[in-house]
């Protein structure tokens, strides 16, 4: 489910948060990174939990058309198509995903009940519903579609619901675009005989990435001295301010990947740092952060140091 790019922004952020230096006592900071990357795991859990609580809306919201006082022909057969949807029955069935969500203690929709209501309200007034309860064919195919086009039009989109999970836990909002991605790319190959893990996926693609996250965060924290005076060396009218900022940050962690991670190709590390700069700080940090690099690669170049080698490179 992570990818690179969100393993350095988690990185960075506990660089930042923490400002610690090399005689600092790891292990907190550490462990404080690994919750942060684990929290993403939370929120994709408790979007599934939500998709879950949207179907049992809907089987109430039928059930209080058919018992008004002057219901209609309408009100009396209402479509069950939703609270019926296969994909829907395939998650509030899957006794693994209940039991993880209430071991991480994820069942908190019942209280914030609110906003299934906004999102359940949101699509029962769509055209997507409209003809999805209309249309003849039935099927597992038609049941996903709907599913996934609800999830990508109304709910991934739906400004309360970012702020209400931006609420919640402020990390969450750099963890959405990921967990989205995830959601959509889980719910489309899911089939009716698939096993009750397709939707528990692993946090980390590997090993590897694991041992990625904690080595570029302990060893950009202990050469953190070393870095910045390189930095500073290479760098003529040198902005004090900007190394002491996120920019700052970005650039010592460029340099580690630089230095420490010899099957990272220096092109990806430069293009990762200035995506990530270009999203989390000043409009004109990736031109200054660009430009350093660009400076410190060449030179590298120019005099063979910290080659690069590895499967990256193939």
């Amino acid at each position: 489910m992570l990818n690179r790019r969100h393993i350095r922004i988690k990185v960075m952020q506990t660089l930042y948060a923490f400002k610690g230096t090399e005689s600092d006592d790891l292990t907190k900071d550490e462990k404080f990174l690994l919750h942060s990357l684990d929290s993403m795991y939370d929120l994709y859990l408790s979007i599934l939990a939500l998709l879950i609580e949207l179907q049992k809306k809907s089987l109430n919201h039928n059930s209080k058309l058919q018992k008004r006082h002057l219901a209609t022909d309408i009100d009396k057969n209402p479509s069950t198509k939703f609270q019926e949807n296969q994909i829907l029955e395939l998650l509030s069935s899957n006794k693994m995903l209940q039991e993880v969500v209430t071991k991480r203690k994820l069942n908190f929709w019942d209280l914030d009940f609110e906003y299934v209501d906004i999102l359940f309200k949101e699509i029962i007034k769509s055209d997507l519903y409209n003809k999805y309860i209309n249309a003849s064919e039935t099927s597992f195919h038609t049941d996903k579609q709907f599913i996934i086009n609800i999830y990508s039009d109304i709910i991934a989109p739906n400004d309360k619901l970012y702020d209400y999970i931006e609420d919640k836990k402020l990390t969450w909002v750099d963890d959405l675009p990921v967990v989205n991605t995830a959601m959509l790319k889980i719910l489309r190959k899911l089939k009716l005989t698939s096993p009750e893990t397709a939707v528990l996926p692993s946090l980390y693609k590997d090993d590897d990435d694991i041992k990625f996250a904690k080595d570029l965060f302990k060893k950009t924290l202990l050469n953190s001295s070393a870095f910045s005076q390189e930095i500073a060396e290479k760098t003529m009218n040198w902005d004090s301010e900007r190394l002491a900022s996120l920019d700052g940050v970005l650039l010592k962690m460029a340099l580690c990947e630089f230095q420490k991670f010899p099957s990272i190709p220096q092109k990806v590390t430069i293009n990762e740092y200035l995506e990530i700069a270009k999203e989390y700080s000043t409009p004109k940090s990736s031109m200054f952060i660009n430009g350093i690099l660009d400076r410190i690669v060449k030179e590298y170049q120019k005099e063979n140091k910290h080659p690069k080698a590895g499967r990256g490179l193939l």
